[in-house]
């Protein structure tokens, strides 16, 4: 973190909410996670003996990318219910619980995906800037039965929403809609909008190159990756999806492996996907 840490970590601010986390024990913790390092980021918050919501908060994320969601949403509960205005803090609990939907029996599953879907709408309405929970919430919308509260026109709705704020990110959501309706030409129309209006975001690139890949136009994928990689040479992103498209069209698989075990020795963040992603991959192609 640049400058004092205390200063930087005094509030974290959420959805017009603020969770307190002034302690060197939280700072160094959260410097411990970003650095995908969740047993000693855990480790500190513990030794700590800290019970605040950004204490419950940073153990309920750290709990959850080491796959450990019942433990997850415990301890999101226990941050929502100390900080019930902060956004983060339902986003969090509504992928706990998604993932316990995820893994859980028949009987179960759908009580937690119901519990997914109200926290994610929850943390929206705190905060409808969100990205990743707005993105969150559309996912469970587009995949979910209507029985469980999902359904496309929720979907839609919440696409035009984010078209008002965000025209790129907009065009997007409208791709993912019709590739799912199946209406091909208008999903790649859709994801080359986004990218004119947002040449320099190398996630639009990104996003077209994997589309082009799906689809069997190698050419064209390869060259949105060259032009991704321009844009973000060390961007663990580029590295990672480049990587899972050879994976999955079972090309080019000497250059997959070369990638993926770049991406193996890059510094990642939680945003990116974990690097055990990279190695079941390395051992599917035979690496």
């Amino acid at each position: 973190m640049r400058g004092n840490v205390l200063v930087v970590a005094g509030l974290l601010l959420a959805g017009g909410a603020a969770v307190r986390a002034e302690s060197l024990a939280w700072t160094r913790a959260h410097e411990l996670y970003q650095r995908t390092d969740y047993t000693g980021s855990l480790a500190v918050l513990v030794g700590s003996g800290e019970q605040d919501a950004a204490a419950f908060l940073l153990m309920g994320q750290d709990y959850y990318m080491l796959a450990q969601y019942k433990k997850a949403s415990d301890f999101l509960e226990k941050a929502a219910a100390l900080a019930p205005q902060n956004a983060e803090c339902f986003l969090w609990l509504g992928r706990a619980f998604g993932r316990r939907a995820e893994i859980a029996n028949p009987f179960t599953a759908p009580g937690y995906a119901s519990k997914a879907r109200q926290n994610f709408e929850r943390s929206v309405a705190l905060d409808p800037g969100n990205r990743e929970a707005v993105g969150d919430l559309f996912d469970y919308y587009l995949a979910a039965p209507g029985f469980l509260g999902g359904g496309t026109n929720k979907a839609a709705a919440l696409a035009a929403q984010v078209a008002q704020r965000d025209p790129a990110e907009g065009h997007y959501y409208q791709a993912r809609l019709s590739e799912h309706g199946k209406e091909y030409d208008s999903a790649e129309q859709h994801l080359r909008t986004a990218l004119e209006l947002a040449p320099r975001q190398v996630g639009r690139v990104i996003e077209l190159a994997k589309y082009l890949s799906a689809h069997g136009r190698s050419k064209e994928s390869d060259a949105l990756f060259e032009q991704a990689e321009q844009i973000a040479p060390e961007d663990p992103r580029v590295i990672y999806e480049r990587a899972s498209a050879y994976v999955s069209s079972r090309r080019n698989l000497d250059e997959a492996r070369r990638l993926l075990r770049r991406y193996l020795q890059a510094p990642i963040t939680p945003s990116d996907p974990p690097k055990a992603e990279a190695e079941s991959m390395l051992r599917k192609i035979g690496a």
